[in-house]
């Protein structure tokens, strides 16, 4: 994805960039632009990211690709020649994953044990809130997001680890580096924990390289990325 990123810039006549950023998943390909191309990016952002998945970050990843694989409904991957596409394994992957990327106290404040209809059913339908949200969710992800495009990022994922090219040594990797970087993650987010943005952060101090790091106080858990916290997006800006 950096490759075609950087060809794209080719394209566009751009020979570096005043920054790179991105969160999750795109804070990983930020660090690969660090490493693969130090000479084309000025600044580079890593947010609520990780240098590697951890073992129970794969472990998520793949409950989700089998809950789409074992969907009758895939077909091998070849649902679209057979009119169809997997979407019960959609709905379960994105109930899995949304799960992981709030925290426990933002589930609590928004949900909490609300009962949707006020009282128990003893059923197996939605009775709890949080039940009828992570159903909305899932549904409306089945609808707008390829499943094959979804197995390919969890694999991206679970295979991304820039040190692998640096005899498995992420301090030797991030040695290649010319770029100012700033480090941010946020202490509620249990699926891209604050000790691994350290982790970025320890192997560029070894290496001399300039770089500020922020762990954020939020409540929103790895989603925290995505809101507009004040000091977050105040950091932001002033790097």
């Amino acid at each position: 994805w950096v490759k075609t990123q950087a060809i794209l810039s080719d394209h566009l006549g751009i020979q570096v960039w005043s920054a790179v950023m991105g969160g999750s998943l795109g804070g990983m390909q930020a660090l690969q632009w660090s490493v693969d191309y130090p000479d084309r990016l000025q600044k580079c952002v890593i947010i609520a990211s990780a240098p590697k998945l951890s073992a129970q970050n794969i472990a998520f990843n793949e409950v989700a690709r089998q809950s789409i694989l074992s969907d009758p409904d895939f077909h091998d991957g070849r649902y679209l020649e057979n009119d169809s596409y997997p979407k019960r394994g959609l709905i379960l992957a994105r109930m899995v994953g949304h799960i992981t990327y709030l925290s426990e106290e933002a589930m609590k404040q928004k949900f909490g044990r609300d009962l949707k209809s006020g009282k128990f059913m003893y059923g197996f339908d939605v009775e709890f809130q949080v039940e009828s949200y992570l159903r909305y969710q899932g549904e409306q992800f089945s609808r707008n997001f390829d499943a094959n495009t979804y197995l390919i990022m969890t694999k991206a994922l679970d295979y991304f680890d820039p040190s692998r090219e640096y005899e498995q040594s992420l301090v030797k990797a991030m040695s290649q580096t010319k770029c100012q970087f700033l480090v941010v993650s946020f202490t509620t987010d249990w699926r891209f924990t604050p000790q691994r943005s350290q982790e970025i952060v320890d192997a560029l101090i070894t290496n001399h390289k300039p770089v500020s790091y922020l762990d954020i106080d939020a409540e929103q858990g790895h989603d925290s990325f995505l809101f507009p916290i004040p000091l977050y997006v105040k950091a932001l800006r002033a790097f």
